[in-house]
Order: C-alpha cells, then sequence, then structure tokens
C-alpha cells in the first residue's frame, strides 16, 4: 500500500517534469528558448524538442511572410499638392535573436515598422511631384522606400519583401475643388465648341443663302433670256403672218379678242352695235344676206 502511495506522485511527478521538458516547434514557426530571460537556444528547424524543465521557457515567433496594413498617411509632394497615401508591406522575422532582443513581439514590431514606412513614405515621395506618384513612375519610388525600410528593418532581424500602395487619394476638400474645376473646364469648353459650331452653321447658312440667291437671279436672268427669245419669236412669226394676209392676221386677231372678252367671267360689256369691236359681227351679217 505504501509503495502504491508513492508511485503514483512519482509517476505525476515525472510526468510534469516530461511535459515541462518537450515542447514542438511547428512548420510555420521557429522558437527561441529562454532561461531566467536570458535566449539559450534558437530553433528553426520543426519538430520535437527538449529543453530544460521550469528554469526554460519557449518564445515561438512566426516564420512565414506576414502582412502589415499600414494606415493611410498625408503627404505633401513637391509641388505642395497634398495626397492620401493607403499603403501595406509584407515582411518575414529572418534574426530571431535580434528581433526579440531589439522589440520582443510581432505588436512592438509592427508598431516600429508602421513608422518607419511612414517616415520613408513621406520623405520619398515628398520630394515628387503629384503627377509623378500618380504615374507609373511611382513603382520606382516604391522600390527606394521598400530598400530604405528594409535597412532599417535589419535593425530588427526582420526582411521586408515588399512595400506597396494600395490607394492614393486627394483628400475630400482637395477632390471637391479639383471636380469643381474640372465641371468648369468642361463647361467653358462645352461653350466654346457651340459658339463654333454656331459660327459655322452661320457660314453655312449664308453661304447656302447666297448660292441660293445667285441660282434665283441666274435662273430669273435665264429665264427673262428664254421669254425674250420667246416673244420675238412670236412677234416675228406676228409679223411674218401680217405681211402674208393682213385680212386673216386681222381677223385672228380680233377672235382672240371676242375669246377673251366674252367666254366667262362676269363682266359686262356696253358696246355699240357698229362699234370697230364688232367689224367683223356686221361683215359676217352682209355676207348671208347676199344670197
Amino acid at each position: 500500500m505504501k509503495i502504491s502511495k508513492l508511485l503514483v506522485p512519482a509517476i505525476i511527478l515525472i510526468g510534469i517534469v516530461v511535459f515541462q521538458s518537450l515542447f514542438i516547434v511547428k512548420e510555420i514557426n521557429q522558437a527561441i528558448v529562454l532561461q531566467f530571460g536570458n535566449p539559450k537556444r534558437i530553433i528553426t528547424e520543426p519538430g520535437l524538442k527538449v529543453k530544460l524543465p521550469f528554469i526554460q521557457n519557449v518564445v515561438y515567433l512566426d516564420r512565414r511572410v506576414l502582412n502589415l496594413d499600414n494606415q493611410p498617411e498625408e503627404v505633401i509632394a513637391a509641388d505642395q499638392k497634398r495626397l492620401i497615401v493607403d499603403a501595406f508591406a509584407r515582411f518575414q522575422i529572418v534574426d530571431p535573436l535580434k528581433f526579440y532582443i531589439s522589440v520582443g513581439n510581432e505588436r512592438v514590431a509592427r508598431s516600429r515598422l508602421s513608422t518607419i514606412i511612414n517616415s520613408r513614405i513621406r520623405g520619398v515621395l515628398g520630394t515628387q511631384e503629384l503627377a509623378t506618384l500618380l504615374s507609373t513612375e511611382r513603382a520606382k519610388q516604391m522600390t527606394i522606400i521598400q530598400n530604405d525600410v528594409n535597412e532599417e528593418a535589419k535593425s530588427f532581424g526582420i526582411k521586408i519583401v515588399d512595400v506597396r500602395i494600395k490607394r492614393a487619394d486627394l483628400p475630400q476638400a482637395n477632390s471637391e475643388a479639383i471636380y469643381k474645376r474640372m465641371q468648369t473646364e468642361r463647361q467653358r469648353e462645352a461653350k466654346e465648341f457651340r459658339a463654333e459650331g454656331a459660327e459655322i452653321a452661320a457660314k453655312i447658312t449664308s453661304t447656302a443663302d447666297k448660292d441660293v440667291t445667285v441660282l434665283l437671279a441666274n435662273a430669273n436672268k435665264q429665264s427673262q433670256i428664254l421669254k425674250g427669245e420667246g416673244d420675238g419669236q412670236r412677234n416675228k412669226i406676228f409679223a411674218n403672218a401680217f405681211g402674208r394676209d393682213a385680212q386673216f392676221f386681222s381677223f385672228y386677231r380680233a377672235m382672240q379678242a371676242y375669246e377673251t372678252a366674252l367666254i366667262g367671267g362676269e363682266t359686262s360689256l356696253v358696246l355699240s352695235p357698229d362699234s370697230e369691236f364688232f367689224k367683223f359681227f356686221g361683215k359676217t351679217g352682209t355676207a348671208r344676206k347676199k344670197p
């Protein structure tokens, strides 16, 4: 009974010692073994590891590429234009011991890196004009920022894999002012286009009116010429007819006058029967009495 009573506590104690002596390093981690707060070993290989129980403890650090989402930072470009830059970085802990001694943990490391990145963004982008920051030259500027941040991050045991700008926008007040200026500019251009269109339309209308006037004048001139030629031909025909048989021509002209005066219309004529107008009526009547 006494042996069994002592065996159980011994087994429990052995279990506790074994539990405190063994630890597992995962594939995604690297570990630092500390003894009373002082680093004793750096473990970068995964697997089951051993440490001294009770007097040693283990600090795990991530060995993956980590993301740092930086807070948007206002940058004043070289041409005094303001720009809100939202950047992010990707980093990796490459020296666990230096990392632990300099910053201790990821939270402090992120804070220090964020400050460095913001400082370098203001320092590098502040030397460029706004047009450059919004063009393809921005990638070149980000490479410079990454190299500068990497130099400072080496003292933390950190390697900067990448620094990128997610978004670069103008401040709200500046954006509204630019939109208004763009709107005013477009309205001015629209007015200019309308004025140019109206001027061109007036020129086309004036040219068309001129062409119509010239065409009508030429047509009227041609019609007058043709009418004059026709009247001349008619008078010539009348003259020839009158020269051949004056009596018949006189009779023909009288018939035309009778047709115009007597046929149709509501006009009343009061004439003497022996007037010159009815001379052919009288002659016709005389001709009928002779037989």
